[in-house]
């Protein structure tokens, strides 16, 4: 059997999606860590309630979540999730094909 690997083009659009995923990671890595270690001077957390700091946590953190939902296998559109994490998988759990392309393994 010969191995299947993505054209160029869907190469691209595999290595987009890991882009922005792990450029937004960093980001909302280090805003949480800024905001997390500043809460209490910036007024946004006190003792008792998480508030405006609680809402600012689920606004950091569901893009992360939208991101990882919407990327698809570039040959047979199927979702593939959460097996992703901040890079693509090796391989397409449905059908199978590489997720790169023959010129860059």
């Amino acid at each position: 059997m010969q191995a299947r690997y993505l054209t160029p083009e869907q190469d691209r659009k595999i290595r987009r999606w890991e882009a922005w995923n792990r450029g937004y990671f960093i980001f909302a890595f280090f805003a949480l860590l800024l905001i997390l270690v500043f809460s209490s001077q910036l007024g946004l957390s006190s003792g008792d309630s998480w508030g405006p700091l609680g809402l600012i946590l689920v606004v950091l953190v569901s893009p992360i979540i939208v991101l990882q939902l919407r990327l698809r296998c570039p040959a047979c559109h199927k979702k593939i999730g959460w097996q992703a994490k901040l890079l693509a998988p090796d391989q397409c759990p449905q059908c199978g094909i590489f997720l790169s392309s023959r010129d860059n393994p």
